[in-house]
């Protein structure tokens, strides 16, 4: 047994101080303790730090790393927005080899972990060759990913997407050949290429879904959902943008979440991404139905979506994970904070929840790992792995923090300079310095 002994570790029910958790050699924790371990054969490693659990990174499009930064200038007199930033995406993903998408990726996900990420949901559509053709291995841009999350030593979900149209109703444009599965038995063989992929990483997992309603009839929506796998969870973006809405509205008769709600049977198990354009009737309904949206305000906040309705969603006791989607920002504090700063923005008052810090970090942590596939029972607990951010509390902000203030000082002032290291596993996978 090896133990690490933490000067804090934070439980749901607070914070252990000090913290000694004794760790097997598959990084299962077997013993969370205030006391210092006993025995000849105990190996102590202290680290003066507050450990927190790992963030879940619940929405990645790793490909887009190698542009982050690069569709930030246009032309003047010229409207920029959230389509024409997809023309630059098309653009990126144009020069995409197996290679370079697993180059960029490794490099994407070390910087995740560099900065206290433990686990990424790929949502993944970057399929085919350069001219759409499928690859001799169906699942070859799909396994380059699972390869840079075991060079990082990353947690990764790999989910698959469907996507068959270019947009409701419409033909692919050439751009988008390279996502393009025809129809549903064409994505399902990819699914099944994709689940032998997984299994060349003991850290990988397997999701699936759609791309969104615009990307995918709907007739295949319900049937991909009704032939898919029933143990798996169900990611698909929804409602970001509100030309999208309107084309919804004009195409299927209804709201994208609405429709959505009306013909799937929402629950846990479904992941929407953004959900940004939602009537109140829609906030509403999706919080009663138990499907999680994942949030990316980072990415939200670059193409100019529009602000999530947090605070109605919250109130109606929804749930919600963050993504890094389009890799412009990569500190999870950094999102956190903006999930609560626009809705102070937009409702003109502060502390939108009764402890801002607490509810964003539980709230993204475990739906997070749910959008990965994984149930846990607290942050750290016996059976669980030892999956941890640590930050140093000699950083100055932190050093004066009590124990009833630490994690708001955490999570509303300090960045990824003060992270000491991350754990996953109960290995080091990051540690400050190296």
């Amino acid at each position: 047994m090896h133990y690490y002994h933490f000067s804090a570790l934070l439980l749901q029910s607070g914070w252990l101080r000090p913290a000694y958790v004794g760790v097997d050699a598959q990084g299962l924790i077997q013993s969370l303790s205030s006391e210092a371990p006993t025995g000849a054969d105990a190996t102590v490693e202290t680290v003066a730090g507050a450990a927190l659990p790992g963030f879940q990174n619940a929405h990645s499009h790793a490909f887009q790393y190698g542009m982050a930064g690069h569709a930030e200038q246009h032309e003047p007199g010229t409207r920029d927005d959230f389509w024409s930033w997809r023309e630059a995406m098309y653009a990126c993903a144009e020069t995409f080899s197996p290679e370079k998408n697993e180059q960029v990726a490794a490099t994407l996900y070390r910087h995740l972990l560099r900065n206290g990420y433990t686990s990424v949901v790929e949502f993944h559509y970057l399929h085919h060759d350069p001219t759409g053709r499928p690859y001799a291995n169906l699942a070859e841009m799909g396994e380059r990913l699972v390869a840079a999350a075991r060079t990082a030593g990353i947690k990764i979900t790999l989910v698959p997407v469907f996507y068959q149209k270019g947009d409701f109703g419409r033909e692919p444009a050439p751009r988008q050949r390279r996502f393009i599965s025809p129809n549903l038995d064409a994505y399902l063989q990819l699914l099944d290429a994709s689940r032998r992929a997984v299994t060349h990483y003991e850290r990988a997992r397997l999701g699936f879904g759609v791309h969104s309603l615009r990307a995918v009839e709907a007739a295949d929506v319900l049937a991909t959902h009704a032939q898919g796998p029933r143990d798996l969870p169900f990611h698909l973006h929804a409602a970001e943008q509100t030309l999208e809405v309107e084309r919804s509205l004009a195409h299927l008769g209804a709201r994208p979440v609405e429709w959505l709600l009306d013909n799937l049977p929402l629950d846990e198990r479904f992941h929407l991404v953004h959900c940004t354009h939602m009537s109140a009737d829609e906030t509403r309904r999706l919080a009663q139905s138990g499907a999680q949206v994942v949030l990316c305000p980072g990415t939200e906040g670059n193409l100019g979506d529009g602000i999530f309705p947090l605070v109605d969603y919250a109130a109606a006791g929804g749930r919600w994970s963050i993504g890094t989607d389009s890799h412009i920002s990569l500190n999870p504090l950094e999102d956190l904070r903006w999930l609560d700063y626009a809705q102070r923005l937009t409702h003109r008052r502060r502390n939108i929840f009764a402890d801002g810090a607490s509810a964003l970090v539980d709230t993204t942590f475990f739906a997070g790992q749910r959008a990965a596939g994984r149930r846990v029972a607290d942050y750290f607990a016996p059976g669980q792995p030892l999956d941890a951010v640590v930050y140093d509390l000699r950083q100055p902000l932190l050093a004066q923090a009590g124990p009833g203030h630490l994690l708001p000082a955490l999570v509303y002032t300090t960045d990824p300079s003060a992270v000491l290291g991350t754990l996953v596993d109960g290995q080091w996978a990051y540690r400050a310095g190296e």
